[in-house]
């Protein structure tokens, strides 16, 4: 059995996850690099690779509500695409946001000199070897200490933002442009990673609380005040600063406040750069290590990643092993290069997540029921896709040869110890299936998703499921008179109960002479009682060109039917309820008849939304 992981993430703690994890070398490091490579307008870059990032920010979002599940990008590209490129992408996932992590580590080395004189690798180490405990401990412990230094963040950033203003000066704003103006759009690429971290709460989806909620609100809250804060930031500098100075410069924040404030300035802003460092490299392991869980969970990398802590409920290997590549990554970074390479990654992670809400929502399956929707869909999606192949197609022939090595790398793990072993159905083939009109799949992935929603929505299976669960359903494709469907009812039924057919078949008829069991158009909800002890029977019914019942129009589409002994007269009277609490949610016409077989149809029934009673 699959163990879980423990919901104990509110918004609070979302918002300063994906917050801390965006804060880091992107703001404290990259200014310098970037401003070179742009000049003045570098802030302007920052704000378009933030709007760039929106399509992402939605898509994942939607899906996250959908499938709450660690891993994020890895488990929806998969299921939405396959395994061949969930091999990819979640290799693609874990080793960027590790590398981010990383580069978190070496920022601290360039700021500690500024307060202690310890050698760079041994505090990066060391941090790193802190984080994997805080994250093996639990994910709480992680999420409170990230609040702190989320914070503390903040309130110097508003500092530097408030003391910094009156210093600039708006002569080192021009030329505004220098390197054109292609070059701001090609460096809003390179600082992509800035916004690396925003999306990857998605992979702790798992263990967060009420995340239909949770998840979408705290990266919305983040991106708006992280963005703004940025540009803020990076404004300033770019007006304080000297651009030789500026664009030589791997400590540019620190840099700018020893202008207006002196030493003590320098010295605050090395302590928000270590703030922040400290958070993304925090939130870095804490959202990378969840990459190697799911993988492990569909047999993609061997099993012991997936081992749960029995005392601390935490993947404790996945976090290990986490903190070994980021420990190492440490001595072989080339800074500007594995930026690039970092940025490129997460720009094609991005495409593949907003092609996965394309498919998962064309496939029409019915157990695909996000509590977040994408706005404009799907218009964002494709501006997401476009967006990041022009971003892509400006990073460097280098980079496009690490990157493709990496590809081949996961092509080849994919055929040689994923594809022998692993079977799994994803949403791409039911696309198929509709285009085609050809039998292509099962009913895995509706399984899978039913088995997903039961787990989100907290549902605890009745006796009114496991009813639903065994019951007869009659799909049935043209038009009858309630006599023939009393007719085909009653065959259905009469091996389940031990009791005549014509027996049932009479019971139905007396019942619909007394009064109308039609409750409203479309629905009908026939119930008898039958001579007998301990039985009840459930019988559900599609009718896609209508059953005529006696004086009543429109054709009945919808029945529910309930066949019961007279000692079963509570619960009788407990699933009409649920029945009547069903068959008034939105859509559920539209929904029943549009489910592409039985099994859509009872899951129409299991997963939708009313009170539960539990056995006595």
């Amino acid at each position: 059995m699959e163990e879980k992981l423990k919901r104990e993430l509110g918004l609070l703690d979302i918002f300063c996850i994906a917050s801390g994890a965006m804060i880091s070398s992107g703001l404290f490091i990259l200014p310098g690099i970037a401003s070179s490579q742009t000049g003045p307008s570098i802030f302007l870059s920052y704000i378009i690779a933030s709007f760039l990032a929106l399509p992402a920010l939605l898509s994942k979002a939607e899906l996250a509500t959908a499938m709450p599940k660690a891993g994020g990008d890895y488990f929806f590209i998969t299921r939405s695409m396959g395994l061949s490129v969930g091999t990819i992408g979640g290799a693609a996932s874990w080793f960027s946001l590790s590398l981010k992590s990383a580069f978190a580590l070496v920022g601290i080395g360039a700021y500690a000199s500024f307060i202690i004189h310890i050698p760079v690798k041994i505090v990066a180490v060391s941090l790193c070897l802190l984080f994997v405990g805080l994250n093996i401990k639990g994910v709480k412990a992680a999420g409170i200490f990230q609040r702190i230094l989320v914070f503390g963040l903040f309130g110097i950033l508003l500092f530097y933002i408030f003391y910094g203003f009156p210093s600039i000066d708006l002569k080192r704003y021009v030329p505004f442009v220098p390197y054109g103006k292609m070059a701001v759009f090609t460096t809003a690429g390179f600082i992509f990673i800035s916004y690396g971290g925003l999306t990857k709460i998605a992979s702790l989806a798992e263990e967060v609380k009420n995340p239909g909620r949770n998840i979408p609100l705290g990266m919305i809250l983040s991106i708006s005040i992280v963005s703004l804060l940025y540009a803020l930031v990076v404004f300033i500098t770019t007006g304080v600063l000297e651009q030789n100075i500026l664009y030589t410069s791997i400590t540019p924040i620190s840099d700018a406040a020893y202008q207006f404030m002196g030493n003590i300035g320098s010295a605050v802003m090395a302590v928000a750069a270590l703030l922040a460092f400290i958070s993304t490299a925090n939130a870095g392991i804490m959202a990378a290590s969840r990459y190697p869980i799911a993988m492990s969970r569909d047999k993609i990398v061997p099993p012991f990643f997936k081992r749960i802590s029995q005392k601390y409920r935490t993947p404790h290997i996945s976090i290990l092993f986490t903190g070994i590549f980021m420990i190492l990554s440490i001595t072989l970074l080339d800074l500007e290069l594995l930026v690039k390479v970092a940025s490129t990654f997460l720009i094609l992670l991005y495409i593949f997540v907003n092609l996965a809400v394309i498919i998962m929502r064309e496939s029409k399956i019915q157990n695909y029921k996000p509590q977040f929707y994408s706005p404009f869909y799907p218009w964002v999606q494709i501006v997401g896709v476009l967006s990041g192949i022009f971003l892509i197609f400006k990073m460097g022939l280098v980079t496009y040869l690490i990157m493709g090595i990496f590809i081949m790398a996961g092509c080849l793990w994919y055929l040689i110890y994923v594809r022998p072993n692993v079977k799994k159905e994803f949403a791409l083939i039911h696309v198929i299936e509709r285009i085609t009109a050809k039998e292509l799949t099962s009913n895995i992935l509706e399984t899978e998703l039913k088995n997903i929603l039961r787990e989100r929505d907290e549902i605890v299976e009745d006796r009114f499921d496991k009813l639903i669960s065994d019951c007869n359903i009659l799909d049935l494709e043209n038009s009858m008179t309630m006599e023939e469907f009393f007719q085909k009812a009653s065959r259905s039924l009469t091996q389940e109960l031990g009791i005549e057919k014509e027996s049932i078949f009479d019971s139905l008829l007396k019942r619909e002479k007394e009064s109308s069991t039609v409750i409203r158009p479309g629905l009908a909800i026939p119930h008898i009682v039958v001579e007998s002890k301990h039985k009840f029977r459930i019988l559900l019914a599609r009718c896609k060109d209508g059953i005529s019942f006696p004086d009543v129009e429109p054709k009945v589409h919808i029945v529910f039917m309930l066949v019961g002994s007279r000692d079963e007269r509570n619960f009788h009277l407990r699933a009409l309820a649920a029945i009547a609490e069903i068959a008034q949610s939105r859509d559920f016409d539209k929904r029943w008849l549009a489910a592409r077989n039985i099994e859509d149809l009872r899951n129409i029934i299991l997963l939708a939304e009313r009170k539960r009673f539990r056995a006595k």
